[in-house]
């Protein structure tokens, strides 16, 4: 006989299904929600939506990172480009001096507090309401709110983005050309 004892019990098929059903659910919720962490997790300081202008070239130094001014007709983008990989683009009204709009790409996101500033709550909550329900399970985080508009997607390594107020775009800009 064998020094182990067999304890054999029928297995019923209803009750693993219901099992893994249910975590199958669970998972991309929790997926979800730990990408939305990843987002609002603290990483280098930019400029801020709504904010002045000015504190572009103090980010600059703080990341050791690069500069690139370019002059559109009716806005200035201000592009830094860390070491990391990130680039974040601000747009700039020359009227008011302010960021109306910000734009990333790189290996992570942003910082969303740092970057949308005063803005960060209302994103917060419609984030939290869209990765609670089954749409937002695997797709991008789409927020259009009528003073806030959110536009963020990626993988690993591989982010992107805008944020935008619409209230703020300069006369005779879109939307479209904030990339």
């Amino acid at each position: 006989m064998s020094d182990f004892p067999l304890n054999v019990q029928p297995v019923n098929l209803q009750t693993i299904s219901a099992h893994k059903s249910r975590h199958g659910r669970l998972r991309p919720v929790t997926t979800t929600l730990a990408a939305i962490i990843l987002i609002l997790t603290a990483l280098p300081a930019f400029a801020a939506l709504g904010e002045d202008a000015g504190s572009v070239q103090a980010d600059q130094a703080r990341m050791q990172a690069s500069l690139r001014t370019t002059q559109a007709q009716a806005y200035t983008v201000q592009e830094i480009q860390a070491p990391t990989g990130i680039i974040i683009r601000e747009y700039i009204s020359p009227a008011t001096g302010k960021v109306f709009a910000v734009a990333w790409q790189g290996p992570w996101p942003p910082n969303m507090q740092q970057i949308l500033a005063s803005y960060f709550d209302q994103f917060q909550q419609a984030a939290q309401a869209q990765a609670g329900t089954a749409r937002a399970i695997r797709r991008p985080l789409m927020i259009s709110l009528p003073g806030l508009v959110v536009q963020s997607g990626g993988h690993m390594r591989s982010f992107s983005g805008r944020a935008y107020v619409p209230d703020m775009l300069p006369q005779g800009v879109t939307a479209e050309a904030i990339r």
